[in-house]
Parts: structure tokens; C-alpha cells; sequence
């Protein structure tokens, strides 16, 4: 587990909620992740700017990782079959609901979205149950 830095939350938080907020300004575009990575991949002649914001969070991360961080992130130990059922369920749920923890929690809650509030409430029930049947039903985490 690692120890919790509340100056690199902090920052971290804020960073989030200005790009957020520029995308919003500049691009009039929600940023959710999901959505922007649904819309990237499907190649139309308007998602240079969704190849952008990927790219650059991408880059951002390597850039803390590897500039910035106090300590290497911790790598997780799961197997990689539960990963790649994890991603499906993720993806799946994410067009359920339309839309992602970054699109609803961030973008929703900052616009008072009653149907984000729903939705994050529904993904953070959803993740303590999901963590509670890992741990404590299987046992295999």
C-alpha cells in the first residue's frame, strides 16, 4: 500500500479539475475519459484533439513517474486474467452508464448533474462490494 501524500492529492485534485474545467472553456467538451477514448478510436475527422488529451495523459503520468514522484508507484499482483475480465466490466459499465468516474464524478458533479450523483454513488457501491467479494469471499487478493 502506499502512503498517502495529501500535497500530491491536493495537486493532483486541482490539476484534474483544471483540465477539466479548460477542456470545458476552450473545447465546449465534457472530459470523460471513456467517452473521449470511445470517440479516439473511432477515427472521425473531428478526434485529433481526443488523440491529444490521450496522449497527454499519458505523457503526464510518465512525467511524474519518472520525474517527479517521491517513490515508484506500487505495482498491483493481480493475475493478469482478472485484469483483462476487470477491463471488460469496466467497459462495460462505463457505456451502461454512460459515461465514466472521470466524466460523471469530475465534469457531472461539477455541472450539480443529479444522474452523475446516481451514477458515482452507483460506482462507488459497486467498487466496496466488488473489493469486499475479492478479499474476503474469493480470497484471491
Amino acid at each position: 500500500m502506499a502512503e498517502f501524500n495529501w500535497v500530491s492529492a491536493t495537486l493532483g485534485g486541482v490539476l484534474i479539475g483544471l483540465s477539466a474545467t479548460t477542456l470545458l472553456a476552450v473545447n465546449g467538451q465534457i472530459a470523460g475519459i471513456s467517452g473521449i477514448l470511445n470517440g479516439a478510436v473511432q477515427f472521425t475527422k473531428n478526434a485529433a484533439w481526443l488523440w491529444y488529451f490521450l496522449i497527454g495523459m499519458l505523457l503526464g503520468g510518465l512525467l511524474y513517474e519518472h520525474g517527479f514522484a517521491a517513490s515508484p508507484t506500487p505495482r498491483l499482483t493481480f493475475a493478469p486474467w482478472a485484469m483483462l475480465i476487470v477491463g471488460f466490466l469496466v467497459g462495460f459499465g462505463t457505456r451502461m452508464g454512460n459515461g465514466c468516474t472521470s466524466g460523471h464524478g469530475v465534469c457531472g458533479h461539477g455541472r450539480l448533474s443529479v444522474r452523475s450523483f446516481v451514477a458515482v454513488c452507483t460506482f462507488l457501491i459497486t467498487a466496496i462490494l466488488t473489493v469486499f467479494v475479492i478479499r474476503h469471499g474469493l480470497n484471491i487478493a
